[in-house]
C-alpha cells in the first residue's frame, strides 16, 4: 500500500451535516477500496484565491490514508461523482 494525501473544496453553502456526509463517505470509501485512513483533518473555511463554481469562500478538508495504488483510480473516480466536492486532489505522500 502506499501512502496518499487527498484534499478536497466543499462549497461554502453546504450545511455542517451534509460535510459529514460527504467526509463519511469518503472515508468509507478507503476503507472499500482495502485503504486505510491514517488522520482526518477537520473542515476549515477559507477563502480562496479565485473564484470556484461561482464560490469565493469554500470548505476545505483533508485526509492522510493508505491505499493499494491499483485502487486510486477507483477512489478518483467516486470522488468526481459527489457532487458536494467541487475541486480535490490526490497526492502521494513521501513514506
Amino acid at each position: 500500500m502506499r501512502p496518499y494525501e487527498l484534499m478536497y473544496l466543499c462549497p461554502p453553502t453546504i450545511d455542517e451535516e451534509r460535510i459529514g456526509a460527504v467526509s463519511e463517505r469518503i472515508q468509507q470509501t478507503i476503507a472499500n477500496l482495502g485503504g486505510k485512513v491514517e488522520k482526518v483533518v477537520p473542515i476549515a473555511k477559507r477563502r480562496l484565491a479565485y473564484e470556484v463554481a461561482h464560490h469565493r469562500d469554500g470548505q476545505y478538508g483533508v485526509v492522510e490514508f493508505s491505499l493499494p495504488p491499483t485502487q486510486a483510480r477507483e477512489l478518483e473516480r467516486t470522488i468526481r461523482l459527489t457532487e458536494d466536492i467541487l475541486r480535490h486532489l490526490v497526492v502521494r505522500r513521501d513514506e
